[in-house]
């Protein structure tokens, strides 16, 4: 049964590039983005974790782990990080989850038969300091991952769990953003003294409050 927003992120225990970790022991007091890739030695799986590699100060600040996963042996994933950094002008240092057994994929609906009966597809899980899943995204094979788009949805993520505010299509850290229908029109400038422009009754826009 696939995982769904709001559900608790299972634990598990894994061998990784890195050594055995435990998830929940790993991970505590982060945001974490857990995320698989179909096999080593491939090439947008390549570009995939140098760019997270590349990223690292980016989630480092957002106070994030980030755990990559495929179905191949530690010793491949080992090799394949030396092909990684040479390639991508990068040093990978984030674990590189072994789930030789599936284990790890099967608690997270990774493999998905209609695509491979045995790789594991391009799932990404952000997962909160609470242990919730807060988004899930899955790409194809073919289809090499944005970043840059799992950076803001963190900002998003990060922002509305502490302010009543959503943000809008396209938001990017700095912008405006939305305050939620459930605060009354009155009750706005008490909560976000920056002020607020009413678009629609509900519609109302507010910079960005943590800023």
């Amino acid at each position: 049964m696939s995982l769904r927003l709001g559900d608790d992120a299972p634990n598990f225990t894994a061998q990784t590039t890195i050594g055995e970790i435990d998830f929940y022991d790993y991970t505590a007091g982060s945001w974490v983005v857990l995320y698989s890739h179909p096999s080593d030695f491939t090439p947008v799986c390549t570009t995939e974790l140098g760019r997270t590699a590349q990223l690292k100060s980016e989630f480092e600040k957002r106070n994030v782990k980030v755990l990559a996963l495929s179905v191949d042996p530690v010793e491949e994933h080992l090799e394949w990080v030396k092909d990684i950094n040479e390639t991508q002008n990068t040093t990978v240092d984030f674990p590189i989850i072994a789930d030789k057994d599936r284990k790890v994929a099967e608690l997270y609906d990774m493999i998905h038969p209609n695509a491979s009966a045995t790789a594991t597809v391009r799932s990404v899980f952000v997962i909160g300091p609470d242990r919730k899943i807060k988004l899930t995204l899955t790409y194809p094979a073919s289809t090499g991952r944005n970043f840059n788009e799992i950076l803001r949805v963190i900002d998003s993520l990060q922002l509305t769990a502490d302010y009543s505010v959503a943000t809008p299509a396209d938001w990017k850290h700095g912008e405006d953003v939305i305050v939620v229908p459930a605060i009354k029109t009155e009750d706005i400038p008490a909560k976000f003294p920056k002020g607020f422009k009413e678009i629609k009754p509900y519609l109302r826009v507010t910079p960005q409050p943590n800023l």
